[in-house]
């Protein structure tokens, strides 16, 4: 979210950084950023580094204010790769490998630039550990009837998709 005339920015990173502190063995990951608002180099729209993906993970740490990746590499790799600008009308979608290098500027201009990131991991690269999203949690197929059986009241027992009171998104602790 980046509200107009707002100095912050997100400095350099890999996705993957993150992940991989979380207990993420591997890099197959993506992720996809929705433009809510129009993006553009005025309101700090996302910049990529072309081809940072092949890099492998690059070592994260503090810098500053914020978690992000290795200035010194970071800074050999802007000279390197091509920057790419991702400006965009609301609506817009740009996916992306967990290793490639992204930041975004602050916002200059009058205008808000929100957008949502949504995260995508192989089921097969669980996290081995507990943090503070939750691990992964097979579904359970239903008969295509079930949703006319809930109704708008709710399900009983025996056709819950998920218990609340138990789901750690919900509760912030792990599910039983």
């Amino acid at each position: 979210l980046k509200e107009p005339r707002v100095v912050g920015a997100w400095e350099w990173h890999q996705d993957y950084g993150d992940w991989y502190q979380n207990g993420c063995l591997l890099p197959t990951m993506a992720s996809g950023l929705i433009a809510v608002d129009r993006a553009t180099r005025e309101n700090g729209c996302l910049q990529l580094l072309k081809g940072t993906h092949k890099f492998g993970r690059v070592e994260h740490g503090r810098f500053g204010q914020q978690t992000g990746a290795d200035p010194e590499r970071v800074e050999v790799a802007k000279q390197r790769y091509e920057m790419v600008y991702f400006e965009a009308e609301p609506g817009d979608v740009l996916f992306f490998h967990a290793n490639t290098l992204h930041a975004s500027a602050p916002n200059t201009s009058d205008k808000s630039r929100w957008s949502l990131i949504c995260c995508y991991n192989k089921a097969t690269n669980n996290p081995y550990r507990e943090h503070h999203h939750p691990c992964y949690t097979p579904l359970e197929k239903v008969d295509d009837e079930a949703i006319k059986r809930i109704g708008a009241k709710g399900a009983d027992a025996s056709l819950a998709f998920m218990e609340p009171d138990e789901d750690a998104t919900t509760t912030g602790t792990k599910a039983k």
